[in-house]
């Protein structure tokens, strides 16, 4: 039975692991995002 609870915990802990990973991944994609729009809006406005 401790077996049975030992794979529990470690599937839940590397499942939390992987989604703070995809959150973490996401929030850094929509700063480049941002960073890209804003870099293309200036370019605009200076040509």
């Amino acid at each position: 039975m401790s077996y049975l609870v030992a794979a529990y915990a470690v599937f839940w802990g590397l499942t939390f692991v992987y989604v703070f990973s995809v959150a973490n991944r996401q929030r850094n994609l929509s700063r480049e995002i941002e960073a890209l729009k804003r870099a293309l809006g200036s370019k605009a406005e200076g040509e």
